[in-house]
């Protein structure tokens, strides 16, 4: 979905599988919260659950409800929706077995924006979803900007669900709801392996996933800080000669979910650097902004780059 030269309507999408909490959120949204304050605003409900939309109702506050088939979302369908009912607000409850290109793949009327995206999860059958259809949970958690676990109980393993998301997707906010449906910022504080009161961070093997995560979350905690690390080198295609990424591949949600993870590095010798090579970067932590995180992060201005041998063991972890 593109800016185009024509006022904005602002696109909310929610994600998740049937009886993740997206209804029951959007209602709320709608109705307990009146966030369209009047507007006419276009729902779009691509599954039908437990929870139902109060159909006349909602037109009474001026909220039209569409219930869409998988073939009805197509650009034909949707401009013609807009023309119906010229909405100056769009609230899409996407069904969670279809694919996102499905939608992102296709041209929708001028104006429409995607503005967030919030993904649900029922805390007490995630790790279900993880195993039997790990490719579209991790689509939806990694297009999030706000990802809510509800349903959560004490054996909720919240902080390593937490750490598992940061590593696909490390700009999403992370909600945890009780059952009763209260939500609270995770903030649990990181047990650090290192000394950030020291001069020069000298960074474990073992350490890598922790270290990712907190300077993720906290990057100005970091900046200016010296750091000695062991990684692996990946230079994308994209980047200039003086930039590589020194990284570590990591287990995700689940034994099958790998990812490299890892911020940029600059250094005047990276152009003679082979990806997977190891190393034994010496640098300063700085941040910058990141396009595709929509805001900042941290980066490593090296002064020095060894080779050295590989880490003891290849994947690194979050606990």
């Amino acid at each position: 979905m593109n800016r185009n030269n024509v006022k904005e309507i602002p696109v909310y999408m929610f994600l998740g599988f049937l009886e993740s909490g997206k209804t029951t959120f959007a209602n709320e949204t709608l109705i307990e919260r009146d966030f369209t304050e009047g507007e006419p605003t276009l729902l779009l409900a691509c599954e039908e659950g437990v929870e139902e939309y109060d159909v006349e109702y909602l037109k009474s506050k001026n909220i039209f409800v569409e219930y869409l088939e998988e073939e009805d979302v197509n650009t034909d369908h949707l401009l013609d929706l807009q023309e119906k009912y010229k909405p100056t607000k769009v609230m899409i409850e996407y069904n969670g077995t279809w694919k996102m290109d499905k939608l992102f793949g296709i041209r929708v009327p001028k104006g429409w924006t995607i503005v967030q995206v919030i993904t649900f999860v029922d805390a007490s059958t995630f790790d279900v979803y993880v195993a039997n259809m790990k490719s579209m949970m991790m689509e939806q958690l990694a297009t999030a900007d706000m990802i809510v676990f509800n349903r959560c109980d004490e054996n909720t393993r919240k902080a390593e669900y937490r750490r598992s998301i940061k590593a696909v997707n490390r700009r999403a906010q992370v909600i945890f709801e009780n059952k009763d449906g209260i939500a609270e910022l995770d903030d649990e504080e990181l047990e650090l392996p290192y000394d950030l009161s020291k001069d020069v961070i000298e960074l474990e093997e073992e350490d890598f996933g922790i270290w990712y995560i907190d300077s993720c979350d906290n990057p100005d905690k970091y900046v200016g800080k010296q750091i000695v690390f062991k990684a692996m080198v990946h230079r994308p295609s994209t980047y200039a000669s003086n930039e590589f990424v020194p990284g570590r591949f990591a287990m995700t949600c689940c034994a099958d979910d790998i990812a490299f993870i890892g911020f940029k590095c600059y250094y005047e010798g990276a152009k003679n650097l082979k990806d997977r090579q190891w190393v034994m970067v010496t640098g300063t932590i700085d941040k910058e902004y990141y396009p595709e995180f929509e805001g900042e992060g941290p980066v490593i201005k090296a002064t020095k780059v060894a080779m050295t041998s590989a880490a003891e063991e290849e994947l690194v972890y979050f606990n």
